[in-house]
């Protein structure tokens, strides 16, 4: 049984995450960390059901209690570095789902994690169809290189582009020459209303309640537009790609970095 710890497992996604750990045979959940809901059991919160898991503040102290071997971190951009340093010093894989890391977080992280001899899977997004999303994107930008990326969340979540949104931009700029798109001479009537630029693509971000994950990928070309769009109406979806990951980190060393190293394996 691989010991499993989840890290903001009070929150949305960590309760899904504390569910579906729980629903599979080969793993073990040893431990819950939050900042809130401190000792009620993971269970009854997540699923309704008790586990003997209860929520704690201390992710050290838990891991060094359970001998945990994962920690699955769905937490906030300001604690997802303190999160890793301990999981780093401890020696302990690690599942990343928190977003607002940047290259540079990630370049240290991984210099960290193999000096450690641990593995880190750090992916913008765990859907596997939000993953073959961002590889059609890139292969139609080889084609249609002027796009823009319209990426839509909840109104509860802090970054803005989302990773998904900017690991998609990445993987288009590999595939394409830098250009500026657009008219040469357009301005701005409100401040920001053309999005953010990326290699002279724009991104544009929309925040509003009742929505869960979404992106759309807008081509144009002579006479025609190509749209690229994923979904996902709900949490569940990050699951299969979620356990995917916690099963294989064990035989990584260093830094993955996106669901599609996993799923090429």
């Amino acid at each position: 049984m691989l010991k499993v710890i989840v890290a903001g497992a009070a929150g949305r996604m960590g309760c899904e995450v504390v569910k579906a750990v729980l629903g599979e045979n080969d793993l073990s959940l040893v431990g819950a960390v939050d900042i809130t809901n401190h000792g009620e059991d993971i269970g009854l919160l997540a699923a309704g059901r008790p586990c003997g898991v209860p929520v704690t503040g201390n992710l050290g102290r838990v891991i060094e209690e359970t001998q945990a071997e994962v920690v699955v971190d769905f937490t906030t951009p300001e604690n997802i570095r303190s999160n890793l340093d301990t999981i780093l010093t401890h020696r302990v894989h690690a599942v990343i789902g928190t977003t607002g890391l940047s290259a540079e977080d990630i370049a240290d992280i991984n210099q960290s994690a193999v000096e450690a001899g641990i593995g880190v899977v750090i992916a913008p997004n765990f859907a596997v169809g939000a993953v073959l999303m961002m590889k059609f994107a890139a292969e139609a930008a080889r084609f249609l290189p002027n796009v823009e990326i319209i990426e839509l969340h909840h109104d509860r979540k802090l970054d803005a582009p989302s990773g998904t949104a900017i690991k998609t931009a990445e993987l288009i700029k590999e595939g394409r020459d830098k250009y500026r798109q657009g008219h040469p001479d357009e301005q701005e009537k409100i401040q920001g209303v053309r999005g953010g630029e990326y290699d002279g693509m724009r991104i544009h971000s929309v925040r509003l309640p009742g929505l869960v994950a979404h992106q759309e990928v807008i081509f144009g070309g002579l006479g025609q537009t190509l749209t690229i769009r994923h979904d996902s109406i709900s949490r569940e979806s990050f699951m299969p790609g979620v356990i995917l990951a916690v099963r294989k980190v064990a035989d990584l060393k260093g830094v993955t970095y996106g669901l599609e190293k996993l799923l090429t394996e």
